[in-house]
């Protein structure tokens, strides 16, 4: 596209006056936001119009007017002719660049308008789509938990609470073949700011804690279940509550809850 072309046809000019129909008005909008150069000409047409406007004004400078008209491509000759009794013309001419003038302004308004309902409408748009995607991804993952919690292979361990968080509770469902787990954390408080659950793998001879991870969405996770990854032989499974970030070995004092993995004969 010869955008230099496009921009000296005339037609931008149009777009500000509003003398295009709907749907070229789309069309040039739509090359606005693909072309810089066709955007920043219809700013500068736009300024042209409003600093008119002020010129006119008795307490502007004539030679800024001039200068502007000029910018705007206005060149009438002049042409001597007897002057009549009463000046219709320039009585006219005014009274038509007060119209276009306000026609301009109502114009660039409306063009305001579009590209503030167009701008909406693609933030609203998007804003579905987030909502689908979300939605489909909730429904991936609760068919996904759903098959687990029916597999029979999946070894379920419970983790009671304990000591002065003996009312706390969580689950853990552990599938092997996939080297993860789920961990139902419902039983559990909000933790207090600054800190974070993490959770802990154990094998208990020797005792020997690998973490598994901190749960950092705690708090804005609704269902407060979490598939994590686990690549260690568990013997048990506990949680902690720990500073931001986690730390190398559980707070044993902040132990809330623990679980052993039961032995099959």
């Amino acid at each position: 596209m010869d955008i230099k072309a496009y921009i000296e046809s005339g037609i931008l000019e149009l777009y500000v006056a509003g003398a295009l129909s709907e749907k070229e008005n789309m069309e040039v909008h739509a090359l606005m936001q693909e072309h810089p150069e066709i955007l920043q000409e219809v700013l500068e047409i736009e300024k042209a119009i409003t600093q008119l406007t002020a010129a006119t004004s008795r307490d502007k400078d004539q030679a800024a007017l001039e200068n502007i008209k000029e910018r705007l491509g206005f060149n009438p000759k002049v042409i001597p002719i007897t002057k009549p009794k009463y000046n219709w013309v320039t009585y006219t001419g005014w009274a038509a660049s007060v119209i276009l003038t306000l026609g301009l302004f109502w114009t660039i308004n409306k063009n305001k308008q579009l590209s503030s309902d167009i701008q909406t409408v693609t933030i609203e748009k998007s804003y579905l789509e987030q909502q689908i995607e979300a939605a489909n991804t909730n429904l991936n993952d609760a068919k996904t938990l759903i098959s687990v919690l029916r597999d029979d292979n999946i070894t379920q361990v419970p983790l009671a609470g304990q000591g002065n968080f003996a009312q706390t509770y969580a689950k853990v469902y552990w599938d092997k073949d996939q080297q993860r787990i789920f961990l139902d954390a419902a039983g559990l408080p909000e933790p207090p700011a600054g800190k974070v659950y993490q959770v802990w793998s154990l094998t208990l001879n020797p005792l020997t804690p690998v973490s598994l991870g901190t749960l950092d969405s705690f708090i804005t996770d609704d269902n407060k279940i979490f598939e994590i990854e686990n690549l260690n032989q568990s013997e048990a499974f506990g949680i902690t509550l720990e500073p931001e970030g986690g730390s190398e070995s559980p707070t044993m004092e902040q132990l809330y809850t623990l679980g052993v993995v039961a032995t099959t004969s």
